[in-house]
């Protein structure tokens, strides 16, 4: 069975409770399909973050679509882009190009069908390296990034990143539900969001997401 395949199997299409205008392929049951996907792959996983919803990708999405000027007509990066939610929003958005970007080749199959499912795969490329093995920003207008302070590893190489990337002149939007590696005093919070949440990996049925931007040194 193929990655795409495997999604295919594991998830169903269903409206994103916060962001309705995206439909995605999503799971259920977080730790059922964490087990199957270490079967299908006989060794271990990260957890499938692409199956699900998260509070900080909404939260992103609905800024981007509530501000399409945002991204009308520019080159996105989608980094850590899971499901491809804000990729999809941010086509939806006008973007002129998007690449959605993760690691994780079941995310990558899942970005994919849930582009078409959007109608966006025109616009929406999915991508499968990892930009933050490079000392360079990416060269684009604008870098989105959702949930990607879940630990202090990642919250340093990540927050490392989209400080390069907006020192070059890139708008910067980063989406977070206030997990403990979010480095709130490198960040100012431009919205906030009371987020519903289903079937994710999450102890609340509603996260208080924010989306924000690097601080600009003093």
């Amino acid at each position: 069975m193929s990655t795409t395949e495997f999604v295919l199997a594991h998830t169903r299409p269903a409206p994103v409770p916060f962001v309705p205008e995206v439909r995605l392929h999503l799971a259920q049951d977080a730790i059922g399909l964490w087990e199957d996907t270490e079967s299908h792959t006989g060794e271990s996983q990260p957890p499938p973050f692409w199956a699900f919803a998260w509070a900080g990708g909404q939260a992103v999405a609905r800024y981007v679509l509530d501000t399409p000027e945002l991204v009308r007509g520019k080159v996105v990066l989608d980094l850590a882009s899971g499901s491809g939610l804000v990729a999809i929003a941010a086509a939806l958005a006008g973007a002129r190009h998007v690449i959605a970007n993760d690691i994780d080749p079941y995310a990558v199959a899942a970005i994919g069908l849930n582009a078409r499912a959007n109608a966006v795969h025109g616009t929406v490329a999915p991508n499968g390296e990892d930009l933050l093995a490079s000392p360079l920003s990416p060269d684009v207008d604008v870098l989105l990034a959702g949930d990607v302070f879940y630990s202090r590893e990642m919250s340093t190489r990540m927050l490392a990143f989209l400080e390069r990337a907006a020192a070059r002149g890139t708008d910067v939007l980063a989406g977070d539900p206030g997990r403990a590696y979010l480095p709130h005093d490198r960040l100012t919070v431009v919205a906030g969001y009371d987020v519903p949440m289903v079937g994710a990996l999450e102890n609340a049925d509603t996260k208080h997401a924010t989306v924000l931007r690097p601080s600009t040194p003093d």
